[in-house]
């Protein structure tokens, strides 16, 4: 629906019947009513939700929040490999998705907008994933696969639209749906890096 002109306040009126993002955890399947709540830094810190699904402010922004939130995946990754391992790292990503899952599906029910594109967790792991799996490798080599994920991801050729059109709504299903098509994104992306390197390098 059309976007309200006032930001989203949670939990200030005294009134018991207004609802909360507390009284909303467990979002029902229903589409919700209302417009779309701005993405305001007040709203991205009203609920734990919101500030992983949103990136820890990476996808406040309203210009290109995909590609804020994948630089931002980026620039983390480099700073997470001189604290972990390889082996922590994965184990992170890995338990950053079904997290990415919760975190989704709650922020989008209460933006009240299937897939927002403020919701920038989910290019956050996908291109952690990426950077997983083909580093080590120098400058050049981590910004092609920069490029070659956010080509799949914003244009979503085959199969990412098949991915992007499979899981949709609100609930867990759709939360899921905003994760899925950016790991297929992520595999489309290792995919192309595998046969470069094979045929090429």
């Amino acid at each position: 629906g059309p976007m309200s002109d006032a930001p989203l306040r949670p939990e200030v009126s005294g009134d018991p019947a207004t609802p909360t993002f507390a009284s909303a955890a467990r979002p029902p399947e229903g589409p919700p009513q209302g417009g779309m709540a701005r993405p305001t830094l007040e709203f991205m810190m009203s609920h734990p939700a919101h500030f992983i699904a949103m990136g820890l402010g990476s996808g406040l922004g309203r210009i290109a929040p995909g590609t804020v939130g994948t630089l931002w995946a980026w620039l983390s990754f480099l700073l997470l490999q001189h604290w972990f391992t390889p082996q922590q790292i994965g184990l992170l990503i890995a338990g950053s998705i079904p997290l990415g899952w919760w975190a989704c599906t709650v922020t989008a029910r209460h933006m009240r907008v299937a897939d927002p594109g403020n919701l920038v967790w989910d290019e956050i792991v996908a291109f952690w994933l990426v950077l997983w799996l083909v580093m080590p490798t120098g400058f050049w080599g981590q910004l092609i696969a920069f490029a070659l994920f956010r080509f799949f991801d914003a244009a979503k050729p085959q199969p990412v639209k098949w991915a992007d059109r499979c899981f949709k709504g609100f609930g867990w299903r759709g939360g899921w749906g905003i994760m899925f098509d950016d790991l297929v994104a992520a595999f489309c992306t290792l995919l192309v890096i595998a046969l470069w390197r094979h045929f090429i390098g």
